[in-house]
């Protein structure tokens, strides 16, 4: 946010872009010390009314309202959530049942659960490193030829963090997510970099385009579908986007290799 955005002047040399803390305050309708205390997350008591004020003068957009109460440990309105009772061992049944759609379950950190097998063939060339963290944005920042393979690298790795960062807003003090995100930044500038915007994303569907050594150009419209009755698992699910693209799908899938005797 500018301050000509919201009508005030710019006020000379800025050392950062975006409005003051007084400025933002003011036109929030709170005071500035408070307003700093709640930016240093001190232990102070703050209002949905208040949060709102905030939100609306940064115009921030419903994922990243509810990102904002997520960090001020308040509970934003929101539709309470439709649950359904499912098994884990469904998973596996409704993922084969997908082939020869590309098809994965990940948790919200984007840990690999279980692909099916279109997923696994279609990105069995992409590693040059072996894999081992398991884990869809570590394979993209960390693979050497992840550039060459996903055409959109560009947009979509810094979509996947801006979806790291708003599911880490329930993890924060997480252990495993502490580390795991430490470690990323230590070995990754790119990542830290994009780490340190603080971007929040809803999810959305969004084109994938990828280079695959057999079949080339693929271009794949990425749907997110979230899992009632286990919050912290997605299903991502790659439909082809032109028909092209559907008639080369077949050229991604590997021959099984002959049993041993």
């Amino acid at each position: 946010m500018s301050p000509e955005e919201v009508g005030l002047p710019a006020g000379g040399r800025r050392r950062t872009p975006g409005l003051r803390r007084e400025e933002l305050a003011q036109l929030a309708g709170v005071g500035v010390t408070w307003y700093t205390w709640l930016e240093q997350g001190r232990p102070i008591n703050v209002s949905g009314q208040v949060l709102d004020a905030v939100a609306a003068t940064l115009r921030l957009s419903s994922i990243e309202r509810e990102h904002l109460y997520r960090l001020a440990e308040a509970t934003p309105v929101r539709p309470p959530r439709v649950s359904v009772c499912a098994n884990e061992g469904v998973f596996t049944e409704i993922l084969a049942a997908l082939d020869p759609l590309p098809a994965v379950i990940t948790n919200t950190r984007f840990d690999i659960i279980q692909p099916n097998q279109a997923f696994s063939d279609l990105f069995h060339d992409w590693h040059t490193l072996p894999c081992i963290h398991k884990n869809l944005l570590w394979c993209l920042i960390t693979e050497p030829r992840a550039r060459e393979q996903l055409l959109n690298y560009d947009t979509e790795v810094p979509y996947l963090v801006a979806r790291l960062r708003s599911a880490y807003g329930e993890h924060i003090g997480d252990p495993d997510w502490e580390t795991d995100l430490e470690r990323l930044r230590k070995l990754s500038p790119e990542f830290a970099q994009l780490w340190s915007r603080h971007e929040v994303a809803a999810c959305t569907p969004r084109p994938r385009h990828v280079l695959h050594p057999a079949a080339g150009e693929l271009h794949f419209t990425v749907t997110e579908l979230t899992v009632p009755a286990h919050p912290d698992l997605v299903l991502f699910v790659e439909t082809p986007a032109d028909q092209q693209t559907r008639e080369r799908l077949p050229l991604t899938r590997r021959t099984p290799e002959p049993a041993q005797a």
